[in-house]
């Protein structure tokens, strides 16, 4: 059971990250798309960020479960680390790309500007993510 859990895990990682590296070449084109293609770039964005989050689910709940069946303590320090990261990701991930996506939509600043947003947060959202990638995988001991 342990090995399906940790798959699981694993797997919902790279659903976690693995679409930012698809959405930033996709915002460069945002900069000069035309309307239907722009309002098409827009919803790929938006389903892409659903996807991420959705899996983030699947990761806390399996990454809880690995913890729970295994020899790790909650105050093991790359356990506390990943986890302040996480916190830290998710208010990212919240305020990063909805609330820009809806500026796209409403005219609000330059598609240049706003599409230059979303991939500056993709670049920084991919980074928070290998931070907690490598405190998953490398389990430094920190205290």
């Amino acid at each position: 059971m342990y090995e399906l859990i940790l798959f699981l895990h694993i797997f919902s990682a790279a659903l976690s990250i693995g679409p930012f590296f698809v959405l930033v070449p996709m915002t460069q084109k945002m900069k000069t798309a035309n309307k239907p293609e722009l309002l098409a770039y827009l919803d790929v964005f938006r389903s892409a960020v659903r996807l991420v989050k959705h899996a983030g689910h699947v990761l806390v709940t399996t990454g809880i479960l690995l913890i729970w069946q295994s020899a790790w303590t909650w105050g093991t320090s790359w356990i506390v680390m990943t986890i302040a990261v996480m916190v830290g990701s998710i208010v990212f991930l919240a305020r990063a790309f909805t609330p820009v996506i809806k500026q796209f939509r409403a005219g609000e600043r330059t598609q240049q500007e706003l599409a230059a947003k979303l991939h500056q947060s993709a670049w920084l959202y991919i980074g928070i993510l290998a931070v907690m990638l490598w405190f998953m995988t490398a389990k430094p001991t920190l205290w």
